[in-house]
């Protein structure tokens, strides 16, 4: 199972959702189609803004390391970040302020502690390249890099609920490694999550 579709799995029809960095707004979009969500995305890059516009998303420009402040608790039935929590500079006070606005939300992030990164780091001495994390150190926009155990060490210290929890191979599906040892098979995972 793909992460859209777990995804649209988690998220119930007609919900109020909002999406942190919906880049293009590929991920309402979908939602919008399968489950008549009223959407919401917020992005920062205007070229990805014009595209969820001509994609039909009502977006805001804003830059969530700023704060969210404007959006009050609990307005939304679900918060996605997916892709984004690495990029941001306070990952901390992000995790903590989507679990405020959110009833429930979904976070996904790639995982540095795959054993490919590790491997990697070990064979060359330098800042690996994988399909989760496709730049160079000097390239990305990643600032904040953690393992899948890392992520569930910072839900525990801010008080946030793990709901659910799906790791995937570097090629994307979940299977027994990713299930047994998601720190080590997992190139990447998706959080439900609340407080």
């Amino acid at each position: 199972m793909k992460t859209l579709e777990i995804i649209n799995n988690w998220v119930s029809k007609r919900s109020v959702v909002l999406d942190l960095g919906c880049g293009k707004g590929e991920i309402l979009s979908d939602l919008i189609s399968s489950k008549d969500i009223k959407a919401t995305g917020v992005e920062i890059d205007s070229l990805n803004i014009n595209e969820s516009i001509k994609n039909g998303i009502n977006v805001i420009e804003q830059n969530i390391d700023e704060g969210l402040e404007n959006f009050i608790d609990k307005s939304f039935d679900v918060v996605i970040m997916s892709q984004t929590i690495q990029v941001l500079k306070e990952p901390k006070k992000a995790l903590t302020e989507i679990t405020r606005i959110g009833n429930e939300c979904i976070v996904t992030i790639p995982n540095f502690g795959h054993w490919r990164t590790r491997l990697g780091l070990l064979m060359t001495g330098k800042m690996p390249i994988t399909d989760p994390l496709p730049e160079s150190w000097f390239d990305t926009p990643n600032i904040h890099l953690c393992t899948l155990k890392d992520f569930e060490l910072l839900c525990e210290e801010t008080s946030i609920q793990i709901i659910e929890k799906i790791s995937f191979n570097s090629s994307g599906s979940s299977n027994i490694l990713t299930r047994f040892w998601p720190n080590l098979f997992g190139a990447s995972a998706i959080y439900k999550i609340s407080n």
